[in-house]
């Protein structure tokens, strides 16, 4: 049995935006339709999707957030996870050797190109600058990941922007397999920096995709499934590139702290009340036992108050 997890709809303001990350540049009908589905299963839909209507594909794979999946780089033989920031056509670059696979043609790598302009391209890659700071980036992260998640996948990439620079931090973690319990958190993050001297203002959009699944002989099957977004906007001083990637570590750790604890104590919470309502672990048998054992205690002590008020 599916069952979303009850994220209620959240008015957007300074600081967050709705919690499914679906743009509106496609038809309200697609966007609604996927909002319903199992998150889990996001890739699935948007393919039968682009099957069904070829010319939305474009918009659908830079515009609905899907569960990460991973790719080893064969330079490096380190894995990376994938998604539209680092997709050119069916190709990939790993942000661990800065290689698309299976490799580009020669026309397809984008990038700075020879007049100098920095706006990221087709199959972009960074100028030499941001590409120091995605190394970095990557590094921090991959600590990040070691102490908060003890295990997973982590990817950086960052971009070009006219006025500033743009990334995306990808966190991917899945309970191991064989067990009774599976579970998968992804963690999307993408960001602007947009430099105004000894200052740079970030814009933070974070999204999580949790998959929940027991299969327990006695209980029975359950499936919890979810997204969440949320946005922040904030002025950070800058003294150097490797004050970005202080800054925007820092912006990622808050961001994620805020919405596991409402995951936790929210969602969570109402998600438990809702199955212990709907489900019993124990038989009806039982249950009408214990009832009818409670009545037959408070049918004594009435019994009992009553004799003693006529003594």
């Amino acid at each position: 049995m599916y069952e979303p997890l009850p994220i209620q709809p959240h008015t957007p303001t300074s600081s967050s935006s709705n919690d499914v990350h679906v743009q509106t540049d496609i038809d309200p009908r697609t966007s609604d339709l996927l909002r319903r589905l199992n998150p889990k299963h996001t890739s699935d839909h948007v393919n039968g999707i682009i099957s069904l209507a070829p010319d939305l594909t474009e918009d659908l794979l830079s515009s609905v957030d899907q569960p990460l999946t991973i790719q080893r780089c064969k330079q490096t033989g380190r894995d990376y996870l994938l998604c539209d920031y680092n997709r050119d056509g069916d190709s990939y670059r790993s942000p661990w050797s800065n290689q698309f696979d299976p490799p580009l043609d020669e026309g397809g790598v984008g990038g700075v190109g020879a007049d100098g302009n920095e706006g990221a391209g087709e199959g972009a890659i960074p100028s030499e600058r941001v590409r120091k700071m995605e190394v970095k980036a990557n590094e921090a992260f991959d600590v990040y990941r070691d102490l908060y998640y003890e295990g997973g996948v982590s990817s950086v990439y960052f971009w070009n922007l006219d006025d500033g620079f743009a990334g995306v931090v990808l966190l991917k973690k899945s309970a191991p397999p064989g067990g009774t319990s599976s579970g998968v958190w992804d963690s999307i993050h993408v960001f602007e920096a947009i430099e105004r001297g000894r200052t740079t203002h970030y814009k933070l959009t974070s999204t999580v995709i949790l998959s929940l699944a027991t299969a327990e002989g006695g209980v029975g099957d359950m499936d919890l499934s979810g997204n969440m977004t949320r946005q922040l906007e904030q002025d950070l001083p800058v003294e150097s590139d490797e004050s970005h990637i202080a800054n925007v570590g820092r912006l990622v750790e808050d961001m994620e702290l805020k919405m596991r604890n409402l995951l936790q104590d929210v969602y969570f919470g109402k998600a438990k009340d809702v199955v212990g309502d709907l489900r019993s672990i124990g038989s009806l048998s039982e249950g009408a036992r214990d009832r009818e054992t409670q009545r037959g205690i408070i049918g004594s002590m009435k019994r009992s108050e009553g004799a003693e008020a006529n003594a």
